[in-house]
């Protein structure tokens, strides 16, 4: 008995703070306060202020707030669930009686729900926790911004402080749940394949030997990465750099270092494969891109996996993709020279694949693909990414014709050629996922020309894997000679884009690429 009245006690103490707190607001008068709080109050209804941003830094901002603006989103989608599902219902506290809060500032229509705890304080919250976690910079711009649109709930009368706190809380809490979950689902679709494991790779037990260049263009590198070297892999040297010097330091630190390490996304996966197989030494990747697909393809969910692969040594052999120029077959050029396109296993790794050529970890493209990156490069620096990305599509989609050009020597008309560094799982010209790095074979999807590329393009995307439709030819091959590619056309190769040569051959290199990867 004297626990339960000790339990009224603090309880009935708690509720006279509550109530002599939104009191005191109740009394204050701020002049510049008296319309713009509710206005706040309202535009944050249903979540509509949080969702303009996030479709504003969707459509305008980089890559890695791109993705803050999608865990803010999904985390206001938690807490608003949460909230209304079971805060809500499981309280059932009234609503403060208005006495003493100027007419001014009350809803026009009063709120019809239980008062605790905060729906709008839990989805600002939620938003902002959202976005810090993934970006810093824009969760501290929008952080008051949030604290005002909490505070107004209790200005203008609807709830009381306690309940602006619990949902707030809520909020950090969903912010946090998501990005859990994120790493969850990424756990799971960092699914290791069967890759053989490479013998005599370096262990470094406390990373003296790994340099390791960290692109700072990259989508989401730098801090995750930096702060898993320092504890797990302390003697690790690390470079930042980006832009044009990148190439370059990559290829002073393979040349200088034991291991080469990476973070970056895709593309700079790419030239640090490039500088590590041709000095010869195994590659460490840390994930630090927007999509990640090398690594996540590999087995790698994160930093912490690279860092204890690393220090003890466990790596494995990985295929590479590789575009050569070359004489086109028959032709004058090629029979004065006695030149003929580079077969597998006629050249190693570390032979210079030529001017105009390179190497590929995850796929290889003409046509569409190439044409919607070249233009959003060319106008995301104006426009940002979002808007460039639809206006390509547009661009493309309207007025792009078929490449034609001839492939194993026979004339092609195709909207778009895919070919992927080993098989990938599910349908389309365009496919996501490899169950293995080491299989060594090209996987060729070739959308045939004629038509519309939209049509085209939809109907490839609704056939299945290594099929045939009239639009849609999916194959595999270990090797492939590519010619009569006309002026100009260009090429993409993970995420990167080019100008074709006239001829070129595509083929992979199998096991040739040690890449460190726990068991």
């Amino acid at each position: 008995m004297a626990d339960r009245d000790q339990q009224l006690t603090w309880r009935g103490t708690a509720a006279l703070w509550d109530r002599r707190l939104f009191d005191a607001v109740a009394r204050r008068h701020w002049p510049a306060a008296e319309r713009a709080l509710p206005a706040l109050g309202r535009a944050a209804n249903h979540g509509v202020l949080w969702g303009g941003i996030a479709a504003a830094l969707i459509t305008l901002g980089a890559p890695r707030t791109r993705k803050a603006a999608l865990r803010g989103a999904a985390s206001l989608a938690l807490a608003s669930a949460t909230v209304n599902t079971v805060g809500k219902w499981s309280v059932r506290r009234p609503r403060p009686v208005l006495e003493g809060v100027p007419l001014v500032r009350r809803p026009a229509v009063p709120p019809w729900t239980t008062s605790f705890p905060s729906g709008h304080s839990a989805s600002a919250f939620a938003f902002a926790a959202g976005l810090a976690l993934e970006s810093p910079v824009w969760g501290a711009a929008v952080a008051p911004l949030a604290a005002s649109v909490a505070f107004s709930r209790v200005y203008t009368g609807v709830h009381y402080p306690s309940d602006v706190a619990a949902g707030a809380l809520l909020g950090v809490g969903a912010g946090f749940a998501v990005r859990e979950l994120a790493r969850g689902v990424q756990r799971v679709r960092a699914a290791p394949g069967d890759e053989r494991p490479a013998a005599g790779v370096p262990a470094l037990p406390d990373g003296d030997g790994l340099t390791v260049v960290v692109n700072t263009g990259a989508g989401t590198a730098g801090g995750p990465v930096l702060a898993a070297l320092k504890d797990r892999l302390p003697r690790a040297e690390v470079v930042e750099c980006g832009g044009e010097e990148l190439a370059a330091e990559l290829a002073a630190a393979a040349a200088r270092s034991r291991v080469l390490g990476v973070c970056g996304g895709d593309g700079t996966v790419n030239a640090a494969a490039t500088a590590a197989l041709r000095a010869g030494v195994p590659l460490a990747v840390f994930p630090g891109g927007t999509l990640n697909h090398f690594a996540l393809d590999l087995g790698l969910a994160g930093p912490e996996d690279t860092c204890r692969a690393v220090a003890g040594g466990e790596a494995v052999r990985v295929a590479v993709g590789r575009f050569t120029p070359a004489a086109p077959a028959g032709s004058s050029r090629a029979r004065a020279s006695g030149t003929r396109p580079p077969s597998p296993g006629t050249a190693g790794p570390d032979a210079p694949a030529g001017e105009g050529g390179g190497y590929f970890l995850n796929t290889f493209s003409f046509g569409v693909y190439p044409e919607l990156l070249r233009h959003r490069l060319r106008w995301a620096p104006r426009i940002g990414g979002g808007p460039a990305a639809l206006l390509a599509a547009w661009r493309v989609l309207r007025a792009e014709r078929p490449v034609r050009l001839t492939l194993a020597g026979r004339p092609r008309s195709a909207w778009l050629l895919f070919a992927g560094n080993g098989t990938y799982q599910g349908s389309g010209p365009t496919p996501r996922r490899r169950e293995s790095l080491g299989e060594g074979l090209l996987d060729l999807r070739l959308v045939h020309g004629g038509g519309r590329p939209g049509p085209r393009l939809l109907a490839a995307a609704l056939a299945g894997p290594l099929t045939r439709s009239p639009a849609h030819v999916a194959i595999r091959l270990r090797r492939l000679h590519i010619e009569d590619i006309p002026p100009g056309t260009p090429l993409a190769y993970d995420g990167e884009y080019a100008q074709a040569p006239p001829a070129l051959v595509l083929d992979t290199l199998p096991d040739a690429l040690p890449v460190y990867r726990p068991r």
